[in-house]
């Protein structure tokens, strides 16, 4: 080969590694990751030892939606689903004369009923919504006050008093901005700056108070049976906090657990349904303590991120921490497993990318 060309060939390849160099290094990215110190991985030990009790689940057909995120029955009796289309669903507990209730424009991630019959919402990119039985929607609030929007509203839950509780999962991402829902989580549990917050929000006054904040990615969230207390995913760092519904201090329910944990669900019996929606991931937990590649790595292709494979995963526990049911599909057939809805007869699964409803008989 000609030396000339030679040399042409290694100045060219020279450059495209300096570039690509260049771009691993300094391209701009969104996120600016801190460091943290997760546990170490408990795996799949113990009360959550390995099973199948949630393989071959029954199939409820949604057309041509997916991501059942949240489900519920109404006052009406009907099943409720909230879509990726930002669309609620009704229908009959079986499945049959399913109908469009409302259509957000947003992307509904929890949802509740208040006295009145109305659904309340949590959308993601519209923040909290109040939905009347016709289908008509009016946007309670979508900021704590002003030059503070609400940007990433998950998880909601209506206390016997009327006061509205909601979970902001983050205030650095909104998923608006960044692409939807999906891509803003994984932004903020890779940055970790653990900004997501507990909202109250009061329908007499109109008024929205934070009342715990420093939650890395808050997300689901429910109430005891005395809604005195508050129950809170921390998705970020795999833990459950329980938080006085008043004062806002908290203490940890649930640390260390061998997924992310997602909605949470009250059952039947004095049960709270969680959803692992994935498995802990080596490499994430490894990049913990490595800010620098952690931004290296969200400049490398989407399909290159450290993103866990799918394992169906979710459980029961009673107020006082004790876990009274497992359930795991280790396939991840039904991916993403967010909660469960406990009815008298069925466990409907929640999911958030699936393209139907699982369900299985009640145990």
């Amino acid at each position: 080969m000609d030396s000339s060309l030679k040399y042409k060939l290694s100045a060219g390849a020279g450059l495209t590694l300096a570039a690509l160099a260049g771009y691993l290094l300094l391209w701009p990215v969104p996120a600016e990751p801190v460091s943290w110190t997760p546990q170490a991985a408990p795996g799949y030990v113990g009360v959550h030892a390995p099973n199948t009790k949630l393989a071959g689940l029954q199939k409820i057909d949604i057309g041509a939606e997916h991501g059942p995120e949240h489900l519920a029955i109404g006052p009406d009796g009907k099943l409720y689903a909230a879509v990726t289309s930002g669309k609620i669903l009704r229908m009959a507990p079986d499945g049959s004369q399913r109908e469009v209730f409302a259509s957000t424009g947003g992307r509904v991630l929890g949802f509740d009923f208040d006295a009145t019959g109305r659904l309340i919402a949590a959308d993601a990119m519209k923040g909290l919504l109040a939905i009347a039985p016709d289908g008509k929607i009016t946007v309670l609030t979508a900021q704590v006050q002003e030059g503070d929007p609400i940007r990433y509203a998950d998880g909601v839950v209506v206390a016997p008093d009327g006061t509205i509780y909601f979970t902001d999962a983050s205030t650095r991402f909104a998923p608006a901005q960044w692409g939807g829902t999906f891509e803003a989580s994984v932004l903020d549990i890779l940055e970790q700056s653990a900004t997501g917050r507990v909202l109250a929000y009061d329908p007499a006054g109109g008024t929205t108070r934070v009342l715990a904040s420093g939650l890395s990615f808050a997300n689901g969230i429910a109430l005891s049976a005395d809604g005195r207390t508050l129950y809170v995913n921390e998705t970020g760092r795999y833990r459950i906090w329980k938080i006085d519904a008043r004062s806002g201090q908290r203490a940890i329910l649930f640390d260390n657990l061998p997924g992310y944990p997602d909605n949470l669900m009250r059952g039947r019996d004095g049960k709270i349904w969680v959803g692992l929606v994935k498995p802990r991931n080596p490499t994430i937990d490894k990049l913990a303590e490595k800010p620098f590649m952690r931004k290296l790595t969200l400049r490398l292709p989407r399909a290159l991120w450290p993103v866990p494979q799918a394992y169906g995963h979710v459980f029961a526990f009673n107020e006082e921490g004790k876990v009274l049911a497992d359930l795991q599909d280790p396939s991840g057939a039904y991916p993403e497993t967010t909660a469960v809805l406990e009815a008298a007869d069925r466990l409907y699964i929640q999911s958030l990318h699936a393209s139907f409803i699982g369900w299985m008989p009640r145990p």
